[in-house]
């Protein structure tokens, strides 16, 4: 029997086969150690069948936890959903030793959903594979061992689809993981940054996550899962701009309310990047772009300002983004009321002093709103230093300038990679081809 099961679940390290003997038989267990209680499986079959005072092939046949298992395509479903196989003289029996997660684990607290699964992933590595088993119940889920870091000696695990991934970025991962040299390892951002090695890119081009919905969606577009123990988050490469600009809600709610919001999304993001370049070059270059009433507006609002647009929009700027890392630094219960309490009694005082126009804290506010749409936070702070190269540009070239920044940015994300697959896939979806294993084609 193990020899069969062994073929079935090929490369998955979390798949335990036993042998046993007593003086009267010899018996085969095999089951996923994720998906079953262990305290289960030693009271009701390891420790009565190395005992002696009650014979174990009787209870196989008159115990009913014990299920006679017929059907060999049964097996996979059955290990799948937390059952251990028995094999005992050439009959296969089954007991059920699920393990539920449910109070242990901790909810989402990066990536929040209204709709979706409030379960995050675990620091306990059974405990998330768990959960990912769980909600992706295939034999084809391989899960592969790497041990990095020569003094944390940290576990990490490699999970994907053998049918679905594609073996060209599976080899590059293999040859990453085995490669690296470090001394410790203990967080998805440290191994992040070990696997896109010396490329400084501006965008991020691994994924990382809490959600083992996300998780679970991924490894079906043929992607690869890395788990770290000791850390609640996953990587997933490789990623695309799209993938960043997905929130989970998405598959949840209607379509066309879907279809708002990551349009609303994508508004948020060009908002966020060209308003304060955009505010200084209307100011001091092209003030013709607007009716004349509002250039009338927005001059007599600046009337009291002593120095020009950009040193405005600076000062601006340093004090929302020392804002946001006071509310990110301060304590979880402070934190918020802190934050917003000193927006606006700032940004009241430096309007009321003249340092800054009335105009500029609405276009400031609008920045950092924006900023805050998108749902994965590693894209969003990237996004936070891309306005300061087009205010750069702004200052010295006015509104050309900033058309040729977005075109510089735009020609950057078509040639950018993530393990070899175009970062700018932004409609294309990967789907395995019919009759091959592990080929991949965009539709």
């Amino acid at each position: 029997m193990n020899e069969r099961i062994r073929l079935l679940f090929a490369e998955a390290v979390d798949i335990k086969l036993e042998v046993l003997h007593n003086s009267e038989m010899t018996i085969e267990i095999a089951y996923i150690a994720p998906l079953c209680e262990e305290n289960k499986i030693n009271d009701f079959i390891i420790v009565p069948f190395t005992k002696d005072f009650y014979p174990f092939e009787s209870q196989l046949k008159t115990n009913p936890d014990y299920r006679k298992v017929d059907d060999v395509a049964k097996w996979q479903d059955l290990m799948l959903r937390g059952n251990v196989l028995i094999e005992a003289d050439g009959i296969i029996y089954s007991f059920e030793a699920s393990r539920i997660i449910s109070i242990e684990n901790p909810q989402t607290q990066v990536e929040s959903a209204i709709q979706g699964p409030q379960l995050a992933l675990s620091e306990d590595l059974n405990i998330s594979l768990n959960l990912i088993r769980s909600m992706y119940p295939s034999a084809d889920l391989s899960v592969e061992e790497h041990t990095i870091g020569s003094l944390s000696k940290t576990p990490v695990l490699a999970l994907y689809d053998q049918r679905r991934v594609d073996p060209t970025v599976l080899d590059s991962v293999r040859t990453k993981l085995m490669t690296i040299n470090v001394e410790m390892l203990h967080a998805a951002g440290e191994l992040e940054k070990l696997l896109v090695g010396k490329r400084k890119h501006l965008f991020p081009t691994i994924l990382i996550t809490e959600r083992p919905d996300r998780i679970t969606k991924a490894l079906s577009k043929g992607k690869i899962i890395i788990l770290l123990k000791g850390n609640m988050f996953a990587i997933i490469l490789p990623a695309t701009f799209f993938d960043f600009m997905h929130a989970m809600e998405d598959d949840y709610d209607a379509y066309w309310m879907t279809r708002f919001l990551i349009f609303l999304r994508y508004t948020s993001i060009v908002l966020t990047i060209t308003l304060p370049a955009l505010y200084i070059s209307v100011v001091s270059y092209n003030p013709e772009l607007f009716r004349v009433q509002l250039a009338f507006s927005i001059a007599g609002s600046r009337s009291a300002v002593p120095y020009p647009s950009f040193i405005e929009v600076f000062i601006m700027l340093f004090m929302i983004e020392t804002l946001i890392e006071a509310s990110i630094r301060l304590p979880r219960y402070i934190g918020s009321t802190a934050t917003t309490v000193g927006g606006l009694i700032l940004g009241q005082a430096a309007q009321q002093a003249g340092l800054v126009s009335s105009i500029m804290i609405i276009v400031t506010s609008v920045v950092a709103i924006s900023n805050f749409v998108i749902p994965v936070n590693s894209l969003s702070f990237a996004i936070r230093f891309l306005k300061y190269p087009l205010i750069g540009i702004s200052i010295f070239f006015g509104i050309s300038g900033v058309a040729v920044g977005l075109f510089v940015y735009i020609a950057y994300l078509c040639n950018l990679r993530s393990f070899g697959k175009p970062y700018m896939r932004i409609f294309g979806k990967l789907r395995p081809l019919e009759g091959d294993v592990g080929q991949v084609k965009i539709k």
